[in-house]
């Protein structure tokens, strides 16, 4: 199967927001992945609720939202009604994992687990059949372009024998770092959905890069 591509617009052009929409819009790219970020949980600041809508005013694909914030169940339904179409709540921040993927999933969108690097994919063991996604950071949250972490590669294997354990249905995204030189081998451990900020948009082409990622096996 080929992956799904999820370019993360946070690495787009904000001056020109509603162009680089469009240009993913009729680009082979699967999903729009949108970072929001607290300040609190990562040392950094994204956007909020307004510039969220304003995407989806124009998006033609699915919106996968990863929120990066401290107490991400006090905002679920407003993230939903702002156009979430996927919401991602990192394991490290959510007390309550079960009771917010519950959460997630009565407003009508499909819940998925973020994990940051240090974090082991066994924790997730009584949780992974509630999830529809399981998004593993493959760079620190909180900036775009770093480098990829390899041990990524580790984890991937860890979580998709986990997922079969548990008779998941969860897909595996990488976030952070992807490349056409990683890509191949990321499948090949199991990933089933990339996100690319930095490398799809400073791009010449970039609408031919998602192509090419979309091509990788």
């Amino acid at each position: 199967m080929r992956p799904l591509i999820a370019p993360s617009v946070l690495a787009s052009d904000f001056a020109n927001l509603q162009s680089e929409v469009e240009m993913l819009n009729n680009s082979q790219a699967d999903w729009l992945h949108i970072d929001i970020m607290d300040g609190r949980f990562v040392p950094n600041i994204s956007f909020g609720f307004p510039v969220l809508e304003a995407i989806k005013r124009y998006a033609q694909k699915p919106l996968d939202v990863h929120l990066m914030i401290v107490e991400p169940e006090q905002y679920i339904e407003r993230f939903r009604e702002a156009g979430a179409d996927t919401i991602s709540v990192h394991v490290e921040a959510s007390t309550h994992l079960h009771r917010t993927l519950q959460q997630i999933k009565a407003t009508g969108a499909k819940a998925g687990i973020a994990v940051n690097p240090h974090t082991s994919v066994h924790l997730l063991e009584d949780v992974i059949a509630d999830a529809d996604l399981v998004c593993l950071m493959s760079v620190n949250p909180g900036f775009g372009g770093q480098k990829f972490i390899e041990n990524t590669y580790r984890k991937i294997e860890a979580l998709k024998n986990l997922i079969i354990q548990r008779n998941s249905q969860a897909l595996i995204e990488i976030d952070g770092g992807v490349n056409q030189h990683n890509a191949p081998l990321l499948l090949e451990k199991g990933a089933d959905v990339l996100v690319a900020g930095s490398f799809v948009f400073s791009a010449d082409d970039p609408a031919q890069t998602i192509a090419d990622l979309k091509s990788s096996k």
